[in-house]
């Protein structure tokens, strides 16, 4: 009986450190909605933390899914670039984010001085 309980106990505190470790991770697919010049476009980052390397893809908006550059990750911070077509040639935005649980707060703007600001809170995809 006494071996039931200790195992029994044993597997609950694995479940939960496993939860937990899942949960503080920045891997997977966030998405929200972002302002564009033709109103609300949906978007979908998709990131994967590799010690302090960050890898992944920005999707929606125009011009279709694009690579993340440049990426890191410094605790709940992470920063990256992308790259994309716009009517003057190729824009590079720099993307700064901060996770608090299961949203990440991102400021976007677009090197080269063109535009604004813009930020928006994309959440975890279940």
């Amino acid at each position: 009986m006494k071996w039931n309980v200790c195992l029994w106990t044993m597997c609950s505190f694995v479940v939960g450190v496993v939860a937990l470790a899942a949960q503080g991770s920045i891997d997977g697919k966030w998405t929200g909605e972002i302002q564009g010049g033709r109103g609300p476009q949906q978007i979908t980052v998709t990131l994967k933390a590799d010690g302090a390397k960050l890898t992944g893809s920005v999707a929606g908006g125009r011009g279709g899914e694009v690579a993340i550059d440049e990426g890191t990750i410094s605790g709940d911070t992470v920063k990256f670039k992308t790259k994309q077509q716009g009517r003057g040639g190729e824009i590079t935005f720099s993307w700064t984010g901060t996770r608090k649980g299961d949203e990440i707060a991102f400021s976007r703007v677009a090197e080269g001085g063109q535009g604004q600001t813009q930020q928006f809170t994309l959440k975890r995809q279940q």
